[in-house]
C-alpha cells in the first residue's frame, strides 16, 4: 500500500481536483520525477492506497469531492497553509485566498473531520524589511486565535534559499523589473542567523501554546526543543493514530536535509501551480505554470506529460 502525496509539487486541491478525481475513478495515475523526467505509474485503487496526504492553500474546490472519497473507502488528512502573507498585496503570494477566507474553509474541514486531521502550515517564514519578527508574531497570533480548537499542530519553517528561490526573491527589490507596479515597495529579503530564528520560533511556540497548538519544525532540527517538535509532514505515527486499521508506516524517506517524512508517492508536477508564490521552490517559472494550468487536460493520466521511460514500479 502506498501513501499518496497530493501534492508537494503543486496545489492539486485548489486547481486540479477534477483531474485528481478522474484518476481516483480510473484507479491509476502517472507522474514524473521532476529531476530526471522518468515516469512512473501507481495504483489508486482503494486497496492499494494507504492514505492520501493533501497539501493546499485553498481547499474550497476539493470539498465537493470529499464525500465521494469517503464512500470509496479512502483515508486522508490535510495540510492547510495559511501564512497571512496574502495580505501584502500579492508581493509574496500572488493569487492566494485572504487569510479570513482560508480560515473559514479550515474551520469547515475541522468541523467535519476533527482537529487531528487538519494541520496548519505557517510556512515559509520570510524575513525582510517589511516582514520582521514583530510582523510574524502579530500575524501568527491573529491566525492562531481564529484556529483555536480546530487544529492541534502547526508546521513551520524558514524559507529555504535555493538559488532559484533567491533569484525570485531578489525581484522584490526591483519592483519594475520584477513585474510589480511602480508604487510597490522595494522589499529586501535576508537570511538571519540561527540565534534570530531560534528566538522567533520560541516566541511563536509561546503564542501557539496559548491556543492549544504544538509547533513542528519542518527541516530545521536546530529549532527542535521541549516545546517544538521535529516535523514529519507525512507522518507514519499520525496515520496510525488516525487510521489504526491500516499497517503502521515507519520507513523514513527524506525529500531534503532533515526531512522526517515516511515514504510516499507524490503525483504532482513542478511549474503547474497558478498561486504565483514568489518563494516557491516547485514553481519557478510563473508564466509556464499559468500556461500549463490553462492547457491541462482533466482526463489525462498525468498532471503534466513529460518524455521518458515508464517503469511499472519505483519512486519518482
Amino acid at each position: 500500500m502506498n501513501i499518496i502525496s497530493v501534492s508537494r509539487r503543486t496545489d492539486v486541491p485548489a486547481f486540479y481536483s477534477t483531474w485528481f478525481m478522474n484518476r481516483v475513478r480510473e484507479g491509476r495515475v502517472r507522474y514524473a520525477n521532476p529531476f530526471g523526467g522518468q515516469q512512473y505509474e501507481v495504483s489508486l485503487l482503494p486497496e492499494d492506497v494507504h492514505a492520501f496526504v493533501f497539501w493546499s492553500k485553498d481547499y474550497k474546490p476539493m470539498i465537493k469531492h470529499l464525500t465521494e472519497l469517503e464512500s470509496r473507502g479512502y483515508d486522508f488528512y490535510f495540510h492547510f497553509t495559511i501564512t497571512g502573507l496574502s495580505a501584502l498585496g500579492g508581493l509574496f503570494e500572488g493569487h492566494v485566498p485572504p487569510a479570513k477566507e482560508a480560515i473559514k474553509t479550515f474551520k469547515m474541514l475541522s468541523e467535519r473531520y476533527g482537529p487531528k486531521r487538519v494541520l496548519w502550515r505557517f510556512d515559509p517564514i520570510i524575513i525582510s524589511n517589511i516582514t520582521g519578527a514583530d510582523y510574524y508574531k502579530k500575524s501568527f497570533a491573529e491566525i492562531a486565535a481564529h484556529l483555536k480548537g480546530t487544529t492541534e499542530r502547526c508546521y513551520f519553517s524558514f524559507v529555504c534559499l535555493y538559488e532559484k528561490v533567491r533569484k525570485n526573491l531578489l525581484k522584490l527589490a526591483r519592483p519594475k523589473n520584477g513585474g510589480f507596479t511602480k508604487s510597490a515597495q522595494h522589499v529586501i529579503c535576508t537570511d538571519p542567523d540561527r540565534t534570530f530564528k531560534i528566538s522567533l520560533a520560541n516566541d511563536l511556540a509561546d503564542i501557539a501554546g496559548k491556543y492549544g497548538i504544538t509547533l513542528y519544525s519542518c527541516c530545521g532540527d536546530y529549532l527542535v526543543s521541549d516545546r517544538i517538535k521535529k516535523a514529519q509532514c507525512i507522518d507514519g505515527e499520525l496515520l496510525y493514530t488516525l487510521f489504526p486499521h491500516k499497517p503502521k508506516q515507519t520507513k523514513v524517506n527524506p525529500t531534503r536535509k532533515e526531512c522526517g517524512c515516511v515514504v510516499s508517492r507524490d503525483i504532482g508536477a513542478y511549474d503547474t501551480c497558478p498561486h504565483g508564490c514568489i518563494y516557491c521552490y516547485a514553481n519557478i517559472n510563473k508564466a509556464l505554470a499559468y500556461k500549463r494550468y490553462s492547457a491541462h487536460n482533466p482526463g489525462a493520466d498525468m498532471l503534466y506529460n513529460t518524455e521518458g521511460s515508464l517503469p511499472v514500479d519505483g519512486e519518482g
